[in-house]
């Protein structure tokens, strides 16, 4: 679209068609809804992307754009934040470079509810830097596994929820890592709090992991047949509760082949794939495995075939695995005694091994992706950290997992404020600009509520757990009401008023969060924070000859007495572990909305839309962004765009950049409260300020446009004519040379036939030398077309024939032999018979007459001359002697 080739500031003149590309610099800032009409008016353009300074909102469109191919990252390569219109590259990129210039370690936080398209985000992220960082062959191979790590996690800990197909339902951080170049050397993951409950319980329209569909649906017929699964998925229990095995979205014969191609590519090995695939089957068989009551009212197999594939798969003994289901083994001082379960006992029993499976083996599957992607290179690294974290989850029912999630949101919006407060209170500080304190909503009130020791929800849920007795999930509601009866974010159906009540079951509480209200089912607290696995089934376990089992179930693990930590516990401290990994790096934020519940494309909900502007706290943010202040630039920038509106500083400015944007915004007319001097940056109070700045600009703009376009084209054509005649200049200096060099060669070459020539005539009596070879030759050849031109016309004529060089002196008078040889055989061929009479009469009459008249040798000579004379110059005397006869012919010559 042309408005994506807009910068930020450029933008502005496009804001009434294309919104505000940065919520700062809304003037009713405060306004919630003017905040959701500008989201709207930009997701209307198919502009998903909208800054809060340098957070990045996204909207899921639930459709495809053509806004990520490999020219667009080329596009936002190495360009300043705000220097492009809005985009997940444009984050990453100065993410990245921000951390190479300044030597430091960084963090993007991407959140959103379920759907809004995190993971998606996680992925273009990665993409990013794998197009972009430079390459070589053993970086290759770590990006391409960072990159293939996705579908693999993706299958093993995504499943579809109500709300999204591919919801992730564990947290993950990812830290790249980088050289001093740049390069992408390694990686780590770390997982949190898999939905563990989801391998063997699902609600309708939900689906277990995607890896079970995977398998079953797109496996192989040899590997199905060898786990003993069947191509049906209602035949297993663990994957039919759902009802909803088949989704239009998922295609998991593709996913399959990708799966299996990202664990050759993340260096799994043969052994170690069957064996993963071998634990998902077991998992699968598990759930078949059914239990009957005997008579004594104990848990007895009803069918072995399933339990036999589960011993098989698993590589541990049939009986003993059977024992370990269907009884607990009680150690009392040096005995061992075997209490049988009940059903409701074994099913729990099978349940917690095959989530105890599962999540062990994912666990297991992320640690053997971390090892290779293990750094070798013991230098300094930077790190940029990738967290894609579960976002707000509100169901109809919401459960311990629910609360766990929310909790973490309340973590990190609790980090999130904190990290703005300080990176905003660090840049006034740094500029010199007074801060002036931003009201927001502290939710660290609720946070301690959650977690605050000996008083806090997980810490009363921890003690209800661990204390002897019958404890259940009704007497911890109890211990909550006793302990927080008076808290104003907790309430319970006891403790409600009456309105309130109605709305409130009696084993429900409700906490009061930053995002809303939500009411959690206290059903299952105790069980899934316990997350107990008999001892007896982990000796089993680790007895397994399956390589990755065992290493799931180590003998420590049996030979620990004390009580292991429970769910809430471990993943309160993991999340403050995360807190401190998080709080020593600098912060970038995407924050994910959903568009709509139904995944319409083009669609936006306004309702749902509010309520996770209001969840994600983006109005907090961006209170604490203004702080006073709607837009910054550092001084450079700003006088760049927009000197052009003061003569004195256009077109260039020759001092210091603050200088001249004090006068620049002193020709404006600023008053003195509408913005501030910093030491690198102008602050500018209003964003109203700042439009009647672009709007001037604009009108100038035009003006100015005008003349530069006169300008340049009148540079162009005299450059053009600059060129033309250099060119000329060139082609005759080429060309005289040419002719020259030509003039050069023919003197040259006209001396040196001089001096053969005069060689030669000096030399020309000689014998035949090289120096008087090639006049010879001239003059031969000479002579002989002087000859061509001159050769006598009769036989008669002696005096024509040219004289010949003393060196064509024999040659000449053959030539001439030759010709006269020649005119007379042309003469012969050319008598007539009647002629011929007439020579052959002279002649006898020559031989008759010969020396006998005194002129005979004259008329001898010239035998073929005409010699007729007339009567009357007759001799008399011939007369008188002839007499009567009459005269015919007469000649001077008898």
């Amino acid at each position: 679209m042309q408005n994506r080739k807009l910068d930020l500031e450029g933008a502005l003149i496009a804001r009434d068609r294309v919104g505000i590309q940065d919520f700062v610099l809304l003037d009713a800032y405060t306004s919630e809804t003017a905040f959701l009409d500008n989201l709207k008016k930009r997701f209307s353009e198919d502009l998903i992307y909208t800054y809060i300074g340098t957070l990045l909102v996204s909207v899921n469109p639930y459709k495809d754009l053509d806004i990520y191919n490999k020219k667009q990252m080329e596009i936002y390569m190495g360009v300043n934040f705000f220097e492009l219109p809005p985009h997940i590259y444009a984050l990453a990129d100065n993410a990245y470079h921000t951390m190479l210039s300044e030597a430091n370690n960084h963090f993007i936080l991407i959140s959103g509810e379920s759907g809004a398209g995190k993971t998606e985000a996680s992925k273009k992220i990665l993409q990013y830097y794998a197009v972009s960082c430079p390459s070589l062959a053993i970086l290759d191979t770590v990006r391409d596994r960072m990159l293939m790590s996705n579908p693999v996690l993706e299958a093993f800990g995504n499943a579809k929820t109500l709300k999204n197909d591919n919801s992730s339902r564990f947290g993950k951080y990812m830290d790249i890592q980088f050289n001093a170049q740049g390069d992408a050397v390694g990686g780590h993951i770390l997982s949190y709090l898999l939905e563990k409950s989801r391998v063997v319980h699902q609600n309708h329209g939900e689906r277990n992991f995607h890896v079970f569909y995977q398998l079953i649906e797109s496996g192989e017929e040899d590997i199905l047949r060898q786990l003993g699964l069947e191509k049906n998925v209602q035949h297993y229990k663990y994957l039919a509760q759902g009802e909803c095995s088949t989704v239009s979205s998922i295609n998991d014969k593709n996913d399959w082949k990708t799966m299996r191609n990202a664990l050759s590519v993340v260096d799994f090995d043969k052994g170690d794939i069957e064996h993963l695939f071998g634990i998902i089957a077991s998992v699968l068989h598990l759930g078949n495995v059914h239990f009957e009551r005997d008579s004594k009212g104990s848990a007895t197999l009803f069918g072995h075939a399933e339990l036999r594939w589960v011993s098989k798969l698993l590589s541990v003994n049939v009986q003993v695995l059977q024992e370990a289901l269907t009884y607990r083994k009680i150690e009392a001082k040096t005995d061992e005694v075997l209490s049988p379960f009940t059903v409701d006992h074994a099913i729990y029993a099978r349940d917690a091994l095959a989530k105890a499976i599962y999540g062990r083996t994912f666990n297991w599957l992320v640690n053997r992706i971390n090892h290779s992607l293990e750094n070798q290179d013991p230098s300094r690294k930077t790190v940029i950290g990738l967290l894609d974290i579960y976002g707000f989850e509100v169901f109809h029912v919401n459960s311990f997992e629910q609360f766990c999630i929310n909790y973490c949101n309340e973590k990190l919006q609790q980090l999130f404020i904190q990290l703005t407060l300080k990176a905003e209170q660090e840049e006034y500080e740094a500029e010199g600009i007074e801060w002036e304190p931003v009201q927001f909503f502290n939710n660290k009130i609720i946070c301690d509520l959650v977690e605050e020791k000996h008083r806090g929800i997980i810490a009363v849920l921890d003690e209800e757990c661990l204390r002897p007795g019958d404890a259940t999930d009704l007497t911890f509601l109890e211990k909550l009401e006793e302990k927080m009866g008076h808290h104003p974010h907790f309430v319970t159906h006891m403790l409600a008023d009456k309105s309130t009540r109605r709305s409130l079951e009696r084993g429900d509480f409700r906490l009061l969060h930053y995002a809303g209200e939500v009411t959690y089912c206290v059903v299952g607290f105790i069980d899934k924070n316990n997350d107990l696995l008999y001892r007896n089934i982990k000796e089993v376990m680790h007895h397994s000859k399956n390589s990755i089992v065992r290493q799931c179930f180590p003998s420590t693990e049996t030979e620990i007495r004390r009580r292991p930590e429970t769910v809430a516990t471990q993943f309160k401290n993991s999340l403050q572990k995360l807190t401190e990994i998080l709080m020593a790096k600098e912060a970038w934020y995407v924050r994910c909305l959903k568009s709509n519940d139904s995944k319409k494309p083009g669609h936006f909900d306004d309702v749902l839309v509010r309520h996770q502007v209001k969840y994600l706290g983006l109005m907090e943010h961006l209170r604490v962004r203004r702080a006073g202040f709607a837009y910054r630039r550092r001084y450079d920038v700003f006088l760049q765009r927009y000197k052009p509106l003061c003569p004195a500083t256009w077109p260039h400015w020759r001092g210091l950049a603050a200088e001249g944007v004090e006068t620049l915004v002193k020709h404006l007319g600023y008053k003195h409260d509408e913005y501030k001097m910093g030491r690198t940056k102008i602050f500018i109070r209003h964003p109203r300020t700042l439009f009647a700045t672009e709007d001037a600009y604009e009108i100038c703009k035009h003006d100015l446009a005008t003349k530069i376009q006169a300008k340049y084209k009148g540079y162009r054509v005299k450059g053009e004519f600059k060129k033309q005649k250099e060119a000329a200049t060139k082609i005759e200096t080429c060309w005289r040379g040419a002719q020259a060099r030509k003039e050069r060669e023919k003197r040259a070459w006209a001396v040196k036939v001089i001096k053969k020539f005069i060689k030669g005539y000096m030399t020309r009596g000689q014998a035949k030398t090289t120096d008087n070879s090639e006049y010879l030759a001239f003059v031969r050849q000479n002579y002989l077309n002087r000859l061509k031109q001159n050769l006598p016309k009769t036989v008669l004529d002696k005096t024509t024939w040219q004289t010949p060089p003393p060196v064509l002196t024999e040659t000449s008078e053959l030539l001439r032999m030759l010709h006269y040889r020649l005119m007379v055989r042309k003469y012969v061929r050319g008598i007539t018979p009647q002629r011929k009479a007439e020579l052959t009469l002279k002649s006898i009459t020559s031989a008759i007459f010969k020396g006998k008249k005194d002129s005979y040798p004259q008329s001898v000579a010239h035998p073929f001359v005409e010699t007729r004379i007339s009567e009357d110059d007759i001799n008399i005397r011939v007369l008188q002697m002839v007499r009567h006869e009459r005269v015919k012919c007469s000649s001077g010559e008898v």
